[in-house]
């Protein structure tokens, strides 16, 4: 029987993953014919519906782009001096496999490259090896667009004549896209400020006004405040939606680049959006450690000690802390 080593099991996910992906970017765009001949549900005015409950099913959620499995989600040097013999990082041990990252074939279309500047690839790599510290979905703060879009939690659209409402089960976020001319918010913010058209049957979203708060994946994947999207919807089915969206952001990338997604409807009888206000479960996360006596700081199970030390790193502020 022939034994694969640990490098060989990797590079060959790797390679698998490449070719998948190469792949999936050959496959035809939805045409507005297709669209028509699927029994795709419409509105009075003709335009597709999207009304209902839909969540993407892939693992954007963790990692835009392709990748093989890893064993944590914070990782540190193991053993053997090579990049793939890594090992979970102490916050992220006690998990075992809740806290891996499964491969993924990726959603980053073309080369699969996201075209960071030299100085937005250094942020990249420190957001990830600092992950628990930095990424804003830890802390239950609103999601942003598109990283909304894909997360493992269902949203819901409601469409109308001038407006298209979503809402998000991770911590109640909201989005409102606009038909009609609308003024600007008067700040940018989590979500930004979406305008639509209709090009036939997709429908077109501009998406402007992003304070740079927010992220696209758990891998550390960031944006600037000058994050432009354009997102499409295409309808493939009654219960299928191609998503595909735009990225422009000449502050953090050296081009435009594009992910790409189906989205699914939820076909469940009975299906409704729940509600996950994750903040009531993160206050002892980002303010514990004002307690006079902290509630969490060890926990001890059947094979493992795990002691918790907060601290305020040198010359920040508390309110810089915590907005990390």
């Amino acid at each position: 029987m022939r034994r694969w080593s640990t490098g060989s099991i990797v590079v060959v996910a790797l390679v698998a993953a490449v070719l998948g992906a190469a792949a999936a970017l050959l496959l035809p765009r939805p045409t507005e014919a297709q669209a028509q001949e699927a029994g795709i549900p419409r509105t009075a005015d003709g335009h597709p519906d999207f009304s209902g409950i839909w969540q993407a099913m892939n693992e954007a959620h963790w990692d835009l782009q392709a990748h093989a499995a890893r064993p944590g989600i914070v990782t540190q040097p193991g053993v053997y001096p090579y990049e793939y013999a890594r090992v979970p990082a102490a916050p992220v041990l006690a998990l075992g496999a809740a806290g891996g990252v499964p491969g993924s074939l990726g959603v980053v279309a073309g080369d699969g490259e996201i075209p960071y500047t030299p100085e937005a690839a250094a942020i990249k790599k420190a957001n990830a090896d600092n992950w628990i510290d930095r990424d804003p979905e830890l802390k239950c703060y609103l999601p942003g667009i598109p990283r909304a879009m894909y997360m493992p939690y269902p949203f819901q659209i409601v469409q109308g004549t001038t407006k298209i409402q979503m809402a998000f089960e991770f911590t109640n976020a909201a989005r409102t896209i606009h038909f009609d001319k609308v003024d600007p918010p008067p700040d940018d913010t989590y979500m930004g400020h979406s305008v639509a058209r209709w090009e036939g049957d997709t429908l077109v979203v501009d998406v402007t006004h992003f304070n740079g708060e927010t992220w696209f994946d758990r891998a550390g994947n960031f944006h600037s405040e000058v994050l432009h999207l354009t997102e499409r919807f295409t309808p493939l089915t009654r219960d299928a939606i191609q998503y595909d969206v735009t990225v422009d952001d000449p502050k953090t990338f050296t081009r435009p680049w594009r992910i790409s997604m189906p989205l699914s409807r939820r076909l469940e009888p009975n299906m409704e959006l729940l509600e996950y206000r994750c903040i009531e479960f993160v206050e002892e996360f980002l303010w514990g450690n004002l307690r006079k006596e902290p509630l969490v700081k060890r926990w001890e199970g059947e094979t493992i000690i795990v002691d918790i030390t907060r601290k305020v790193p040198p010359g920040d502020t508390l309110h810089d802390w915590y907005r990390r």
